[in-house]
């Protein structure tokens, strides 16, 4: 008897987890978008910008200058993203950053 009690419980909680995992993947978003910058410097204050309401996670590549972001589409968008990293002093695919907020980048972090 306590075998099936058991077994039923963790039935129950895989079930819990599984509907869990599912419905959080269905509310949310993933895309990508071209970001320029240079250094780790210019990955903190791109990641920092993404970070919205709505953003679970945003992960910029120095390599690819590329800023993959999960968001919750409910509550932001990528364009919204891409105008919060523009404002930060960072080009992308979605805005372009104003020249007196890029000015003042740190010399290692400027990219034009």
């Amino acid at each position: 008897m306590k075998t099936l009690v058991k077994i039923t419980i963790i039935a129950i909680l895989a079930f819990v987890f599984t509907s869990n995992t599912n419905a959080q993947s269905a509310t949310t978003k993933t895309e990508t978008i071209k970001v320029s910058g240079n250094c780790d410097m210019c990955k903190a204050r791109i990641e920092k910008a993404a970070k919205l309401d709505g953003v679970t996670k945003a992960e910029w590549s120095k390599k690819d200058k590329t800023m993959t972001a999960t968001f919750d589409p409910a509550k932001t968008n990528i364009d919204a993203i891409g105008k919060k990293i523009a404002a930060a002093g960072y080009d992308n695919d979605k805005a372009k950053a104003e020249d007196a907020v890029y000015n003042k980048l740190h010399s290692c972090c400027k990219y034009r």
